[in-house]
Formats: structure tokens, sequence, C-alpha cells
């Protein structure tokens, strides 16, 4: 015999046919009974207990060309940012080869004495790292190009943001990092 675990086993219960029309109006006679306090007690909790519901944005994409000032800006600074703001385990190492790959020589030398005399990154110009940030063209300045980078450093009301003018020289490789533009 199959035993339900909140049903005792009764040997001794005649059995019943099942009744469903019993079993409905039983539930009418009770729901009649106890009026529409509770159908209105129900509605109220549910709807104070409703959990807040949330828009999901649409997928963003993003998109590259290849040798182009603006990929080039947004591949570094987003793989720079990755490797530092790893706050479990920040790569050092990473963040020191996108410098090498991405800086020319002698601005890496200028960078460094930057950041002895500030005290911070030199390529965020900041002691932290950003939450978010976006890359705008700025276009052609001499013989190179100039890329906006926006960083968002908090969220909320303490946010903050920075805007760094990014030069590159014509092999895309960066040759400045400055509060102001070159324009």
């Amino acid at each position: 015999m199959i035993t339900h675990p909140s049903r005792p086993n009764r040997p001794n219960r005649p059995n019943r046919p099942n009744r469903p029309g019993r079993r409905a109006a039983v539930a009418t006679a009770l729901a009649l009974a106890v009026g529409l306090g509770v159908s209105t007690q129900v509605s109220a909790q549910a709807s104070a207990a409703a959990p807040a519901r949330t828009a999901t944005a649409a997928p963003q994409p993003v998109t590259g060309t290849q040798g182009q000032p603006l990929t080039r800006v947004a591949d570094f600074y987003g793989a720079y940012i990755d490797a530092k703001g790893d706050y479990t385990d920040p790569d050092a190492t990473l963040a020191k080869a996108l410098r090498a790959h991405y800086l020319t020589p002698d601005f890496a030398t200028r960078l460094a004495a930057w950041e002895n005399t500030n005290g911070a990154d030199g390529v965020l110009r900041a002691q932290n790292v950003p939450t978010r940030w976006t890359v705008t063209d700025n276009g052609a300045v001499g013989m190179g190009h100039e890329v906006v980078v926006t960083l968002t450093f908090g969220s909320g009301t303490t946010a903050r943001t920075t805007k760094l003018f990014v030069l590159l020289e014509r092999y895309n490789r960066v040759v400045d990092i400055q509060t102001t533009s070159s324009r």
C-alpha cells in the first residue's frame, strides 16, 4: 500500500468514491461563508508583495574596424581597465604589456614620470578604476588622430566623470593623454 507522508494510513476507514461535485460544493460554500474579505485581503497582499519588475535592456552591440583610431583606443582602454579592475586578482603583467603594445616608448617614459609626480595611474589619470567608459572620435589633429575617453568613477549620485583626450600617431600608437583637447 502506498501512503502519502502527510496522511496517515487509515486501514479501518471505508473506501469512499471520488466525489468531485461534492468537493466543488464545499469549496464554494467556504468561499461564500468567508465573503469578500478574503478576496480583498488576498488581492491587497498580492499587490503589496509583488516584486518590482525591472526592464532588461536590449543587448548593445560593440563594433570595431581594424586600424581605426577609435577602435584601437577602445580596445586599449577596455583591456587595460579589465586588467587593472579585477579587484580579486588584478593583472599587472597584462597592464604593463598593454602599455608596451599601445603606447610609444617616448610617451611611456613621460607617462611614468607623470605617475611618479602625481601618485596616480597615468592612463586613467586616477588612483582607482572606472566603473564605465565611453570612447568617441574627435577627428584628425595634425598628422595624428584624437579620441575622447570619458571615464565614470562610482555610481548614482556620487558618480563623477573625467574626460581624457588620447592622441594617436598616424601609426595608431598613443603619443599623449591629456585632460584638454589638442584641437
